[in-house]
């Protein structure tokens, strides 16, 4: 599905970063190592990249990464690139000085074992910055997953991924445009929390 979803010739999410992780980069530990789940093409980890982290993204389609490539090579930067479903990925023990994970929907049991693995992936005082959609998108229709078993909430980051201290954990509707697959109004949940 998202080899064909990529396989457009425009960026589908458009070249730009997610604004709540242009506004909030500077949480995550400066110059760290920077992990983005299902970064598709790309638009996240080469901002992070021009930002000064070192960036692996990782996503379950070829085509999707192949974009990301190319765009951090418009770009003049590198990022590491890992073809792999999250559900195979290793993410290691405190790797990590940065998470991010915008608009990663995966199915609820992928979901929980990622979350555990996220917790255990960040170095101490690393961070998880997240935005997902929550199920009051399903009544927009301006984006994600068309099933609620693949959203999240606040009661569900907060189970999930016990260990992490919030800073940031609010449930809002917010106008998101992002390329031709993210556009109008969007309820979401959004967190930014530090490995303790």
């Amino acid at each position: 599905m998202w080899d064909e979803r990529y396989s457009a010739k425009h960026y589908i999410y458009g070249t730009e970063p997610n604004s709540f992780l242009k506004e909030n980069f500077g949480a995550i530990p400066k110059g760290g190592r920077v992990l983005c789940l299902a970064e598709g093409e790309g638009r996240n980890a080469v901002f992070l990249t021009k930002q000064g982290y070192n960036v692996t993204a990782v996503d379950a389609s070829i085509v999707g990464l192949r974009k990301a490539k190319k765009l951090a090579d418009d770009n003049k930067v590198s990022i590491e690139i890992v073809h792999s479903k999250l559900e195979d990925y290793e993410l290691g023990i405190s790797q990590w000085d940065g998470i991010v994970s915008i608009f990663c929907h995966v199915p609820e049991h992928v979901r929980k074992g990622l979350h555990k693995n996220v917790v255990a992936g960040l170095k101490k005082n690393g961070v998880l910055l997240l935005e997902a959609y929550t199920p009051d998108q399903l009544k927009h229709g301006t984006g994600g997953p068309p099933s609620e078993d693949l959203m999240m909430s606040k009661k569900i980051l907060i189970k999930e991924l016990a260990g992490l201290k919030f800073s940031h954990l609010l449930e809002l509707e917010r106008k998101i445009v992002e390329g031709s697959h993210h556009s109008g109004i969007a309820s979401v949940v959004q967190a930014i929390g530090s490995c303790q």
